[in-house]
């Protein structure tokens, strides 16, 4: 196992002292790569690069992107983070769950900003959603201090001996891009014939459908299977 595959990202940091606790969280535990999403503030700062102390290779290889979809296009698999429980049908997971996780895969940790986490709509984009067991009375936790218990639970999976998890090499898993394309044209498809009526429920059945695709683990072949039903659909009105 590698811990190349590893990808921490922040969506719309608040804080530059987090960002730059978050990189050396990273750096603590071997990993290398973290994605910010639309920062509030200037990225990089020099409080940023200050904070982030022994781990600036961390900040200065960070990839920047101005919305979530974008940063999700090249991901496998998603896990986000949040201390409350969504009424969404989507799976939740336990720290201990990530033993499971096929780290072959490209994964990604996905953490909210500081004030308000991550909305129902930034969740519909996961796989999985993680909560960090911690006192039911005050559950909230600072940034990094979330992501580095997350990247020392991962990091002692990948450097353990004993890896249960087994999939055939044949059946390739859809990337996080192709399966995007792939709603994206469905979305496209049921918006141009009218589906999404009453307009103001529309965010939320959008949230649903990507809820759907998400967590269906669906294989390259399968992907573009579905990619072609949509197409055809398309084609016929």
């Amino acid at each position: 196992m590698s811990n190349k595959n590893i990808i921490f990202i922040l969506h719309k940091p608040q804080l530059s002292e987090n960002i730059g606790a978050c990189a050396r969280a990273i750096k603590n535990f071997n990993f290398k790569k973290m994605i910010v999403v639309n920062p509030k503030p200037i990225y990089p700062n020099d409080k940023i690069l200050a904070t982030s102390v022994g781990a600036k290779n961390i900040i200065n290889t960070s990839k920047i992107f101005d919305n979530l979809e974008t940063a999700l296009k090249n991901i496998d698999v998603v896990i986000a983070t949040s201390a409350r429980f969504r009424n969404k049908n989507i799976k939740h997971i336990q720290l201990e769950d990530l033993k499971k996780i096929d780290y072959k895969k490209k994964v990604a940790f996905l953490f909210g900003s500081e004030a308000s986490g991550l909305s129902n709509n930034e969740i519909s984009y996961a796989n999985y959603t993680l909560q960090i067991p911690t006192n039911p009375d005050f559950k909230s936790l600072n940034l990094s201090h979330s992501l580095i218990i997350i990247a020392q639970f991962v990091h002692s999976i990948i450097n353990s001996k004993f890896f249960s998890f087994q999939k055939s090499s044949k059946v390739q898993p859809a990337s996080k891009k192709d399966i995007l394309s792939m709603s994206n044209l469905c979305l496209k498809n049921l918006d141009e014939i009218g589906f999404f009526k009453p307009k103001e429920k529309k965010p939320i059945m959008l949230e649903n459908l990507r809820n759907i695709f998400y967590k269906m683990e669906l294989s390259s072949k399968e992907t573009r299977i579905l990619s072609s039903v949509f197409a055809s659909l398309g084609k016929k009105r």
